[in-house]
């Protein structure tokens, strides 16, 4: 489970996917009514929960909500800038439970990283905030949110998070929604940076295995099939909002016929099993034959939605990234063009 915590956040990364329109600290969670979802979740079966944002280190309440996560059985990981962050609060967060930090980085330099965040100073606090995390024993992954501008740069993250002590790094590709849907020209990699950066992750998890686990997500518009987004929807993981929506992923807002329940007025296990945007994409008898009578469709599950709903006008459409998809050749020829684009100054996230 993904839990919002705020959408508050010193960062204004042009890539952020949370929405256009971000909810407001008065519509947040309460403390209370954060644990109460988090028991919710265990009960029904969750074990990962991901403490996100935003930033999350906004919230005055973060290590209690820490410690009401581990007292309800749940694995914890921060997903966090680090900006918010002491080594006092830190500390304070392994002993509430925190099992795992996930720290993110724009780039490879100061100048680079706090260019893309939009936050002076913001990549010292990130070298620090690693070291008391390692100095406070919790495991560390590094995320590197590559795109055009910082993909050549690649090598020198990886060194970076290796130098930081981390056990993992997720190397992600920018996903098209949200804040990146408006900066595509400036952030969309072209094709030879996605084969250049194919290669060099299969290269490194060779060189570097003992050292460091590299996960990868791959620029869609580039690829062959889509990905099984979310596992499949409705399958195996959910988001709650700031105000305590609930949603089968990140992005399904920007699905306008779908209707979401909030945990605040309905049970988390009810709206799971019954909820109407859960059960939307579900199965394969809303496909169109393309998919539904396809090999992959128990391994893509269709691929995204969103990204459907995006590139085509409709989320029950096929994936435009299938490269079976009729609307393929549009995709390509979009992604060229905002590929080879010189990149324009970014449109900042609202804070």
């Amino acid at each position: 489970m993904l839990a919002e915590l705020t959408h508050r956040c010193p960062l204004a990364c042009p890539y952020c996917s949370n929405p256009l329109e971000l909810e407001s600290a008065k519509t947040e969670l309460s403390t209370a009514e954060w644990i109460d979802i988090f028991r919710q979740a265990s009960a029904m079966g969750v074990l990962h929960l991901h403490l996100s944002g935003g930033e999350p280190a906004s919230r005055r309440d973060l290590v209690d909500l820490t410690a009401g996560a581990a007292a309800a059985g749940l694995y914890t990981n921060l997903i966090t800038s680090g900006i918010g962050l002491t080594e006092a609060r830190i500390t304070a967060l392994a002993d509430a439970g925190l099992d795992h930090l996930q720290l993110s980085i724009q780039g490879a330099t100061p100048v680079l990283a706090d260019r893309v965040g939009g936050y002076k100073g913001g990549y010292q606090r990130k070298i620090a905030v690693a070291e008391w995390t390692h100095a406070a024993g919790i495991p560390l992954t590094v995320n590197a949110v590559c795109h055009k501008q910082n993909m050549d740069e690649l090598g020198d993250m990886l060194d970076l998070a290796v130098t930081l002590g981390a056990r993992r790094i997720e190397i992600a590709t920018v996903q098209f929604h949200g804040w990146a849907d408006k900066n595509r020209e400036a952030l969309m990699p072209t094709r030879e940076q996605f084969l250049k950066t194919n290669a060099f992750v299969e290269d490194s998890r060779k060189r570097l295995e003992g050292i460091i686990v590299i996960d990868y997500v791959g620029a869609d518009h580039h690829a062959t099939y889509p990905k099984a987004c979310m596992g499949g929807w409705g399958r195996t993981g959910l988001n709650v909002t700031p105000s305590g929506r609930v949603l089968p992923c990140h992005a399904a807002e920007t699905i306008p016929s779908l209707v979401f329940d909030n945990a605040r007025d309905r049970p988390l296990a009810d709206i799971w099993y019954n909820g109407s945007a859960f059960n939307a994409y579900r199965g394969d008898s809303w496909m169109p034959d393309l998919c539904r009578t396809c090999e992959r469709k128990e391994i893509d599950f269709g691929g995204c939605r969103c990204q459907a709903m995006a590139l085509a006008g409709d989320a029950a459409a096929t994936d435009p990234v299938c490269v079976r998809s009729p609307l393929r050749a549009l995709l390509i020829e979009q992604a060229e063009a905002d590929s080879r684009a010189a990149p324009p100054p970014f449109v900042y996230r609202g804070r």
